[in-house]
């Protein structure tokens, strides 16, 4: 079973990236909220982590009124609008959930009801009231602070990362090289993008409106597509590197002399840390977290090795990510630290 979906000309042109603290939200409540999952391996040691949070959290919110709204393989769209850009808030999403037209919230309250017919009374009740959308903005922002508020630098590290690097594919190699890094069930096949294991053979177009390319920790190992107006399509995917995510070494085990290796005696084993912890881009505050470094020395040492022409940059949103050039890929691999 194949969904084909074609993409025009003018599609292309208004595809972007953007990045949503709020669908990882509600994706960390959907895996929290069921049981352990052989294929959530890779987000076992967060999910165990964090257990004890979440049923604390549930002791104090009405999460089961979250939980009505997202089916094993559905979920109202309404709870995860999509992010303007790179620099949309965890903030500027709720208030766009409070802001939810009534009518949009009762057609995907209604289809909720229709997918689980056997809600509480109590939660048909708040799920079909006036004020059903600040009523979920409310229990977000709570579950936001217990869950996520504290491990969003690192997140969003590892969704910036990952921007950088599909953005740099669709510019140099296109859509069908990039399509097929993203998810093995997903193609470009003439001029259309092709998802396979799809419920059924089905044809849809983007009609001008463009692809929201959405990189997510929470998705993995799966994939989520949204094509249905008003809102704007968009393709949620696993992001690379999830699965190192959670097994970063402790700071006090992460010193500098255990990432110098041999060109500490070269560029000092805090610089040359920071060199080797950059094959991938990454934010001062995620090598902050790897490193146990300070910003403030973080910020001397990626200044001189950016003069050194050893590194690069480029902002994504309101962050600004390094990663080794050329001329820094080649000395890493000479001192044999690659």
């Amino acid at each position: 079973m194949t969904l084909r979906i074609e993409v025009a000309h003018e599609d292309v042109v208004t595809s972007r990236f953007a990045i949503s603290p709020l669908w990882e939200l509600a994706q960390a409540l959907r895996s929290l909220g069921r049981p352990p999952s052989r294929d959530a391996a890779a987000l076992r040691p967060w999910l165990v982590r964090v257990r004890d949070r979440y049923h604390r959290l549930a002791r104090d919110v009405d999460l089961a009124v979250l939980h009505a709204l997202q089916a094993s393989d559905w979920g109202a769209d309404f709870l995860s609008p999509v992010p303007a850009n790179l620099s949309t808030t965890i903030d500027d999403l709720l208030a766009q959930v409070r802001e939810t037209p009534i009518d949009e919230v009762r057609h995907e309250v209604a289809e909720a009801l229709r997918r689980q017919p056997d809600i509480a009374p109590r939660v048909r009740a708040i799920l079909t009231g006036d004020q059903a959308a600040a009523y979920c903005a409310d229990i977000l922002a709570a579950a936001w602070q217990a869950l996520l508020e504290a491990e969003w630098p690192t997140l969003r590290a590892i969704l910036e990362r990952d921007v950088i690097h599909r953005a740099g594919q669709l510019t140099s190699t296109g859509w069908a090289a990039a399509l097929a890094g993203l998810h093995p069930q997903l193609a470009w096949q003439h001029g259309r993008i092709e998802l396979t294991h799809w419920r059924g053979d089905e044809d849809a177009t983007l009609a001008g409106r463009g692809l929201l390319f959405v990189p997510s920790v929470f998705v993995w190992p799966g994939l989520a597509l949204s094509l249905e107006p008003p809102w704007p399509p968009a393709l949620i995917y696993p992001a690379r590197g999830v699965a190192a995510l959670w097994e970063t070494a402790p700071r006090e085990t992460a010193t500098p002399d255990a990432y110098g290796g041999a060109l500490g005696p070269l560029l000092g084993t805090s610089r040359a840390a920071v060199l080797r912890a950059l094959d991938e881009p990454a934010s001062t505050t995620q090598l902050a977290a790897i490193l146990g470094q300070s910003l403030g020395g973080l910020g001397d040492h990626l200044a001189v090795l950016r003069r050194a022409g050893l590194l690069t940059r480029a902002r994504s949103g309101r962050s600004v990510l390094y990663w080794r050039t050329a001329v820094g890929d080649a000395l890493v691999a000479a001192s044999g630290m690659d």
